[in-house]
């Protein structure tokens, strides 16, 4: 799978131009994807002096990408004819997503286990039941002590 990853905001906490904190669990995640045979590209509105300091950061954490900011390593504006902005990848991952980004061992179960996030909700939903089943006491009526 081709997996387009944000920096600002995903991998690290916000702080354009400057490099956040990292998040919970971000490097080693995006480690075990690599690990897992998935191509990661670097999806970020850094260019320049910016992007390659986001590079080496996540370099320098054991994190190599296939493609920065492009569809695969080789592609270049100039030379390509089909060139698009538009990403060909399978997921996307961005803190811009509609509710936010999850955490990264959410993210992880996802794309490992081919899970929506309508599947993981549905799956917390029913432990919650679960759990709420186990720990309720029967209804006392009123006419009993």
């Amino acid at each position: 799978m081709i997996i387009a990853v944000d920096f600002d905001g995903t991998i690290v906490d916000h702080k354009y131009p400057e490099i956040g904190e990292e998040r919970l669990f971000a490097t080693e995640t995006l480690k075990a994807l690599v690990k897992d045979g998935h191509q990661l590209v670097l999806w970020t509105v850094r260019e320049g002096r910016l992007l390659q300091d986001a590079v080496d950061w996540c370099r320098e954490r054991g994190v190599e990408f296939w493609a920065v900011n492009k569809d695969f390593p080789e592609e270049d504006e100039k030379n390509n004819i089909h060139y698009s902005r538009k990403l060909r990848v399978d997921v996307f991952i961005d803190d811009r997503n509609i509710g936010g980004v999850p955490d990264w061992g959410t993210i992880y179960r996802m794309i490992s286990q081919q899970k929506t996030w309508g599947d993981i909700l549905k799956e917390r939903v029913d432990e919650l039941s679960a759990e709420n089943k186990l720990n309720k006491s029967p209804k006392k009526r009123w006419w009993q002590f």
